[in-house]
């Protein structure tokens, strides 16, 4: 079992950092014998932010969170991002919980990779 954490730093939208990020996460999520964890920092807290509505064609950044959590990924968004964002614990997509640097820390612990966008 290959265990990898991916730690994404950037916006949901004007760069395509946590956009490439997430489509690595997804399609590693989708191989035998990985396990992802997922941790937003940053401006990437706004990635996992419920309700997005973007135009017809463009990537959706919340449904792309959500694909890795379906094949058992964990998704941890910074409290102190989302307090500084004002996004609130209730505002965050399904399968994203509100996390600290104490988790990250363990994740990193834990990763056999660690993978930073």
């Amino acid at each position: 079992m290959t265990k990898t954490l991916f730690i994404l730093n950037d916006p949901p939208y004007g760069t395509e950092r946590s956009y490439n990020g997430l489509r690595l996460a997804g399609a590693l999520s989708r191989r035998e014998g990985q396990e992802l964890k997922i941790f937003l920092m940053g401006d990437a807290a706004s990635c996992a932010k419920a309700n997005q509505k973007v135009p017809a064609g463009f990537y959706n950044l919340e449904l792309m969170l959500k694909a890795p959590g379906r094949h058992g990924a964990e998704v941890g968004v910074c409290g102190t991002c989302m307090d500084a964002r004002g996004i609130a614990e209730t505002e965050l997509a399904e399968g994203a919980k509100r996390s600290t640097l104490e988790q990250l820390t363990d994740w990193t612990v834990w990763a056999d990779k660690v993978l930073v966008f």
